[in-house]
């Protein structure tokens, strides 16, 4: 089980190591590869930091200014729910005071591995081997999510070819909050819970 780049793993390891598990549940991904707009605002970001002076071609020694900038950038563009937005920043005043908590909010990252982290995605692609997988798979994603939107019918044609998975999609909601719906445990409880007891175990 994993949630969003933890997803992206569980698919991998279910190809990698199809008898290692009876069940997988990769949450906020999809079993594609890396492109389209998640991966256009995650090269955005490796950009601006890249081009920042003061990355100095990764020879920094205080962090760029871009790091924080691109962190908060990226996060409301690919977290947070249309919804949710909608209800918690009605007005430009709230916004902006969404965006000062956000620029205001400690960081600890560091530029350099921070460009690692994201960049290492670039090559995801579990599409080629989705055949392999043989546990049971309860994919749950969020119907606002913005890296993963379900309206490209991705993941529904990518779940035909394993033998058993099917798709839990969370109904977008003033309470979900997009690519960050699935750090909510309680929009999926119930169903993980049951899909769990129904898997097979196979003999040790």
């Amino acid at each position: 089980m994993g949630n969003s780049m933890g997803g992206m793993v569980t698919w991998l390891w279910g190809e990698a190591h199809p008898d290692f598990m009876d069940a997988l549940v990769p949450m906020a991904s999809q079993p594609s590869a890396m492109a389209s707009r998640n991966w256009m605002l995650r090269r955005m970001l490796i950009e601006s930091i890249r081009n920042d002076p003061a990355w100095n071609n990764g020879n920094y020694t205080t962090q760029p200014g871009s790091l924080r900038l691109a962190n908060v950038f990226f996060g409301i563009a690919t977290s947070g729910g249309t919804l949710a937005y909608q209800s918690l920043a009605p007005t430009r005043e709230k916004a902006d005071k969404l965006v000062e908590e956000r620029l205001a909010a400690p960081m600890t990252a560091d530029a350099n591995d921070f460009l690692y982290q994201w960049g290492s995605s670039g090559d995801f692609d579990p599409s080629a081997g989705l055949e392999r997988i043989q546990a049971q798979v309860l994919a749950i994603n969020a119907a606002d999510d913005e890296r993963n939107p379900p309206e490209t019918g991705v993941t529904e044609r990518e779940l035909k070819r394993i033998k058993s998975a099917r798709l839990l999609l969370i109904p977008a909601s003033s309470e979900t909050r997009g690519h960050g719906t699935t750090g909510t445990a309680k929009f999926y409880t119930k169903q993980l819970g049951e899909f769990l007891q129904g898997v097979p175990r196979r003999p040790m």
